[in-house]
């Protein structure tokens, strides 16, 4: 349910009754202040984290940082939330700039970036990236696959073919259009309006996702994750209520039916991205909202 508001309140409504849940998945934490790094080598500290679908690797890069990728199965999103630290990307035998405060889309083979100055920096991938799936600190969680979670189908590639394919962040907020989102092949990245003061509390947007899940990757500020199981026959999938209060950086993994909403709660800038894998189709179909849509075509087009 979403405040009137809320430019969610015009998604149009799932048709039919929806699926039939047999299994609850507990949600996953990581709180990247509090948690040793996974890694600490070429530069950086980076603390990665697992979905069914998708993996999160948050980083604290020095100058001249590099990440690398041998071999890598699909494309992957760099996104550097901050005004500090830029990169270079090699792929295919060229090299991208990205500047700070950009999100990029990295096509699928051998790549390598470079960090330019000092401060965050994330990579996400989907879970064909075995080698990282095996490095998140919750990965004992995914041995065996949560239920009710869709698998990835990549959409097309871009008509014009793969390559390094860089969008600022710097876009203003619009009347009726949800945060800033990207989608590419496998992965979409809402990187929320930053929300200054605490939330309003009686404007809160409990909702839930049938097949898929949310990461949430609070990069700035201070949030409390209200997470809800609805109550089936079976009692033994009842869950208690969950209230994760997250500070930065830090992920939160919502998974699929769990009602959830999250407020922040700090004085200052509460920022929040939300990463989707696959794209979502409900947010695609809105005209205006995926902001490079014109590079990625939908399923069918």
């Amino acid at each position: 349910m979403y405040d009137p508001t809320d430019p969610r309140a015009s998604l149009a409504p799932a048709a039919g009754a929806g699926p039939t849940f047999t299994a609850y998945a507990a949600p996953d934490v990581g709180r990247f202040y509090q948690e040793a790094p996974q890694s600490a080598g070429d530069g950086a500290e980076s603390w990665l984290i697992r979905s069914q679908n998708a993996v999160v690797a948050y980083a604290k890069a020095r100058d001249g940082a590099r990440f690398e990728r041998a071999d890598q199965p699909d494309e992957y999103v760099l996104l550097l939330p901050g005004h500090d630290a830029a990169a270079s990307v090699d792929w295919n035998g060229t090299t991208t700039e990205v500047p700070a405060f950009s999100i990029a889309f990295i096509p699928p083979g051998a790549s390598k970036v470079t960090i330019r100055g000092a401060g965050e920096v994330v990579r996400i991938f989907t879970t064909a990236a075995e080698d990282l799936c095996t490095a998140c600190g919750n990965a004992e969680a995914y041995a065996e696959d949560h239920p009710n979670v869709a698998p990835v189908v990549p959409w097309p590639q871009p008509k014009d073919g793969r390559k390094v394919r860089v969008y600022s962040l710097d876009v203003p907020p619009e009347p009726g259009r949800f945060g800033r989102i990207w989608r590419g092949e496998t992965l979409m990245v809402n990187f929320l309006d930053p929300q200054v003061g605490p939330r309003d509390i009686t404007k809160l947007s409990p909702h839930h996702h049938d097949d898929f899940e949310q990461c949430s990757l609070a990069l700035e500020g201070t949030f409390i994750h209200h997470l809800r199981w609805t109550w089936t026959p079976d009692m033994r999938m009842w869950r208690e209520d969950r209230h994760e209060e997250c500070a930065s950086p830090s992920v939160l993994v919502i998974p699929p039916p769990a009602i959830h909403t999250s407020r922040g709660i700090d004085a200052g800038v509460n920022q929040l991205v939300d990463i989707f894998c696959p794209p979502r189709v409900d947010f695609s179909q809105k005209p205006g909202w995926v902001l490079n849509a014109d590079d990625y075509p939908m399923p069918g087009e």
